[in-house]
């Protein structure tokens, strides 16, 4: 089996309380998977790029726009989960999980985090943070918090305020939600049962922390937009819409 150095895996789960479907639902005209997997795909150190999915439709999709997919367990409690069970069959020594719902991805990001953790090999699993900018998304539970300690490793992930502050000039952080893992560690992650901060945040990286092990935290100067409920996404495929007919009804004026 030839030998993959970076592995890209993008857990797509059909089934969602909050959005069902969410995988094949339509950006600008195009399945949100196919969104995320082109925006993946242009990273420059991705050697394998595949989708980790438990439903047919979802891999008839991905075949569909001629990208690589794998059947998965449905049992799975996380994409991590999933995307350790994918990982298991490659031979590869890093593993990235790319989540299935950020269809604007910039490749930077995963560029940013897979060449960190090249460089630096004592690292066995790294994720992303950004600056929070938008004063509405501190109180959006979709929106997910983190603090760091002084060596840039995290210490606790929630969707409330973290952490409690009057300061009107805090810096807070949200997650990128993009884990970097070393296979094998990966793998041991797969076998972890659920803990009880991961079930109650529904946040499964907390399932690292809560069994003492630690997350390498990259802040990271780009940004990416997650769709998480059907009301953003009616909103985005609103302003494309709007988009183009602002630019057909400029084009009608200059002709």
């Amino acid at each position: 089996m030839k030998k993959i150095k970076v592995a890209g895996i993008i857990p797509a789960r059909f089934a969602s309380a909050r959005m069902p479907g969410k995988p094949l639902r339509s950006v600008w005209g195009e399945p949100l998977i196919q969104r995320v997997y082109q925006q993946a795909r242009k990273s420059a150190f991705i050697d394998k790029l595949l989708v980790a999915t438990d439903d047919h439709r979802i891999m008839d999709a991905v075949f569909g726009f001629g990208g690589e997919a794998v059947l998965t367990s449905a049992k799975h409690k996380s994409g991590t989960d999933r995307a350790g069970e994918a990982a298991d069959k490659l031979n590869c020594d890093l593993v990235v999980n790319i989540q299935c719902d950020q269809p604007f991805l910039n490749p930077k990001m995963l560029d940013q985090l897979i060449s960190y953790m090249l460089k630096n090999k004592k690292i066995y699993m790294a994720t992303l943070a950004q600056r929070i900018n938008q004063k509405k998304d501190l109180s959006d539970p979709n929106v997910v918090k983190v603090v760091m300690d002084r060596n840039g490793y995290a210490l606790y992930f929630s969707r409330s305020l973290l952490p409690y502050s009057k300061a009107e000039n805090r810096t807070y952080y949200k997650h990128a939600g993009i884990y970097g893992f070393r296979k094998d560690f990966l793998a041991k992650y797969a076998k972890l049962a659920q803990t009880p901060l991961e079930k109650s945040e529904k946040l499964e990286q907390l399932r690292v922390l809560e069994n003492g092990y630690k997350i390498k935290v990259l802040i990271s100067k780009y940004n990416s937009l997650s769709i998480d409920t059907p009301l953003q996404l009616k909103e985005i495929n609103h302003k494309s819409s709007t988009s183009s007919r602002d630019e057909s009804a400029l084009k009608r004026r200059r002709n």
